[in-house]
């Protein structure tokens, strides 16, 4: 059974993922905050980088799934 279709979690990538925009995506301050050492990161700052990420996870999960189904037809034939 399918939850997301891979549309849908390229709108989410897009959209929740990145957002807001402007100076930078989100998710990308938050990684290098973390890279950094993560000095001063509160629990919202933790529950707000999941948030952003979650859809980048799925997305991840849905190509490695993809990819493992793909490569278990080539092998059936």
């Amino acid at each position: 059974m399918k939850l997301f279709s891979v549309k849908t979690i390229l709108l989410l990538c897009l959209t929740l993922g990145l957002a807001p925009f402007f100076p930078e995506p989100h998710i990308w301050g938050k990684i290098k905050w973390i890279a950094g050492g993560a000095v001063g990161m509160q629990p919202m700052d933790w529950f707000d980088t999941i948030f952003h990420g979650f859809p980048w996870l799925l997305l991840i999960g849905f190509g490695i799934g993809t990819l493992i189904k793909k490569r278990q037809g080539h092998l059936n034939k």
